[in-house]
């Protein structure tokens, strides 16, 4: 590690949502992203939702295929998987379904000990919830 700054500072997924108020409703409201700014254009809107501290995880095909397996049982994600942190995995994934995102797999430890779910949600996202576990 060097003493030299990063050049990135923030890493902003982008989602282009074609219902934008239902997936706003979801992610801000329900999941409870705070709203940092929310921009418009002429025929268009943009809300930026603060999702805490980010990583990017990068895997190759056969670790996301092990990835699936733990979490879901049969290789599911696309290209891209948001994965959130939470402090109640199995909790904020009942309230993610009651909102409309589809559970693809209910909370299941995992090898490396976390409590992880996956859904299906707005703006065609397949998200991870997962809860760090201490034991």
């Amino acid at each position: 590690m060097t003493d030299e700054p990063t050049a990135v500072r923030e890493l902003r997924l982008v989602v282009t949502a074609d219902d934008y108020d239902a997936a706003l409703r979801f992610y801000r409201d329900v999941l409870g992203l705070t709203e940092r700014a929310a921009f418009a254009s002429p025929d268009g809107r943009v809300t930026i939702l603060d999702a805490g501290r980010a990583t990017l995880e990068l895997t190759d095909p056969h670790h996301a295929a092990f990835i699936d397996e733990v979490e879901v049982g049969r290789r599911v994600a696309g290209h891209v998987r948001v994965a959130f942190q939470v402090d109640d995995s199995a909790a904020t994934t009942a309230k993610l379904a009651a909102a409309g995102a589809e559970v693809v797999a209910e909370p299941t430890r995992t090898p490396w000990n976390s409590l992880n779910s996956r859904l299906e949600a707005p703006g065609a996202l397949q998200l991870t919830l997962f809860t760090e576990l201490d034991t």
